[in-house]
């Protein structure tokens, strides 16, 4: 039961212990349909569209935006845990289950008569406490250090890829994000261009410290390989435009026409011949010239730039523009007029790739990169739409480590150490409220659980001897390759601090909100009432 229109609210409001029961049955059906994805060895799902279209994917995000969820309540747990992938960009999958779980804890003592309120205020205190525990266990990250960064982005993108193509992805991603980092500024990964090519075979994919352009050159006996280019990147037209304006031109007979033509002409040869001016001036032997231009070119022009050996893309997408001048330096010109030889960038190879009816332009040994593409291969769609989904996790889990410089162990080291944590703190708490610590702590111990259970290891038996540990002071994870307890540090695992500190925040707020709800009513347009003392009619 999702809503329930009201007639009569004394017979058809859903009350108390049936709103809360709702809820609780939601996220345990939400935890039941991702806890099968968590981690490295999680499994995969199969989405199905309405036209039949189908996606493979474990991605806790991919899965909450697209499939078709109409429940309330899981609807709203939903959108929270997307809202974590947008804040912190991952930790979507472990949301859902750390309020599953803590719904299915609350569920013991609500039905042993406990207020809700109660469990509330625990679970408000163990948060509390949690939160200022994991600052004291987070780890400094050395972000000049790139053997540590790849560790930090192969713990996510092993839970998203199989471990080979993992590992290639991995070195790419780092190696994106070191390059477009600036010193002293915000870390921009717009700047990081993911192209997507269906050709060959994933291994294939690669870091290009340039930029690919899915277009080519307009004239088909332009150069397809240059070498040691200049790059003049332009927003200008050469070709004459129609006024944006109604109007008109009026002559009288056909050499006043002829006139206008060649007018028109001589406009847009002047233009060229500009470039072709700087051309000479700059290139010597064995160097090439490029041109980039936003607007359109006509094909007379093209045709005297193609006499001249210059390559020229013309209605570059708009984004390109500005990452053409960080990739390969100089100046985007909007005016012809401001064309010297101080605006060009430079490029040690320039090339068109043709795939069938599709053409890529590969810009490639810039200077000073500051911006690149990760080119993306794969035999089909499937792969590629992983892929992108993965670099995605991967770029802004590098990116999270660069900008907060703080990490924490991964592999459910660290909802170990909370737990045992929150059971000391437990004792401090006065009253029932310390159920609702209790219930908190159980519930973090969802993560090692289902890391352990996804890898074919008993959950329970993994979990003692994981617990055993932690009880002497060590901080162990779980191995999925033994089901035996490890140091995450020595092996790599880690965890942003960004992703844990908005999970554990917004699983509690979340809870405890819908632990509280006592009614579940259809919305309506109108509230209409009787008169004093009569029943209120809703009309949905």
């Amino acid at each position: 039961m999702s809503a329930v229109e009201i007639v009569n609210p004394k017979a058809d409001l859903v009350r108390h212990a049936d709103a809360t029961m709702m809820n609780i049955n939601a996220a345990r059906g939400l935890y039941d349909v991702l806890k099968t994805n968590l981690g490295p060895k999680g499994t995969l799902k199969m989405l199905v569209g309405g036209a039949g279209d189908l996606k493979l994917t474990k991605d806790g995000n991919t899965l909450l935006h697209e499939m078709m969820i109409q429940h309330p309540t899981a609807a709203l747990i939903a959108r929270i845990a997307t809202a974590q992938d947008d804040v912190a960009g991952d930790g979507t999958t472990s949301n859902v289950l750390i309020i599953g779980d803590l719904m299915k804890q609350a569920e013991r003592y609500l039905a042993d008569g406990l207020h809700p309120r109660l469990i509330c205020e625990g679970i408000q205190a163990a948060k509390g406490r949690v939160l200022e525990f994991l600052d004291k266990v987070k780890t400094d990250v050395p972000v000049g250090d790139r053997e540590f960064l790849i560790k930090v982005a192969s713990s996510s993108l092993r839970t998203k890829l199989h471990p080979e193509l993992a590992d290639l992805v991995t070195e790419i991603v780092v190696d994106a994000v070191r390059c477009v980092k600036r010193p002293d500024e915000p870390l921009d990964l717009h700047m990081v261009e993911i192209m997507a090519m269906q050709h060959r075979h994933a291994a294939e994919s690669r870091l290009v410290k340039g930029l690919v352009m899915d277009h080519g050159g307009r004239h088909p006996d332009m150069k397809k390989a240059l070498s040691n280019c200049f790059v003049l990147t332009c927003n200008a037209t050469l070709e004459y435009e129609k006024s944006e304006v109604n109007s008109a031109f009026m002559y009288s007979n056909a050499e006043q026409r002829e006139k206008m033509l060649a007018a028109e002409r001589k406009w847009v040869d002047d233009r060229v011949q500009l470039i072709l001016n700087v051309q000479k001036a700059v290139c010597t032997a064995g160097q090439d010239f490029v041109l980039v231009n936003q607007k359109g070119i006509d094909p007379l022009a093209l045709d005297a730039l193609q006499k001249a050996g210059i390559l020229a893309l013309r209605r570059a997408k708009r984004r390109n523009m500005e990452r053409l001048t960080l990739a390969c330096g100089g100046t985007a010109v909007n005016s012809f007029d401001e064309m010297t030889p101080d605006v060009l960038g430079w490029a040690e190879s320039v090339y068109e790739q043709q795939l069938g009816e599709d053409a890529f332009t590969f810009v490639e040994g810039t200077r000073h990169p500051l911006s690149c593409t990760i080119l993306l291969k794969g035999p089909h769609k499937h792969t590629i739409d992983q892929m992108k989904d993965a670099v995605r996790d991967g770029l802004r889990a590098v990116r999270n480590a660069v900008e907060d410089g703080q990490m924490v162990p991964g592999a459910g080291a660290f909802e170990l150490l909370a737990h045992a944590h929150l059971l000391e703190f437990k004792k401090s708490v006065l009253g029932r409220a310390k159920l609702g610590v209790q219930a908190y702590a159980d519930a973090l111990l969802v993560i090692p659980r289902t890391l352990a259970e996804n890898a074919g290891y008993d959950a329970n038996d993994t979990l003692i001897k994981l617990q055993e540990a932690t009880s002497e002071g060590k901080t162990v994870g779980v191995d999925i390759n033994s089901g035996e307890p490890i140091d995450p540090a020595l092996i790599g695992v880690w965890d942003n601090w960004r992703v844990k500190r908005q999970m554990l925040d917004s699983s509690a707020v979340i809870t405890e909100q819908l632990l509280l709800v006592d009614e579940i009513i259809r919305a309506g347009k109108q509230i209409k009432k009787a008169g004093p003392g009569s029943d209120v009619a809703y009309q949905g």
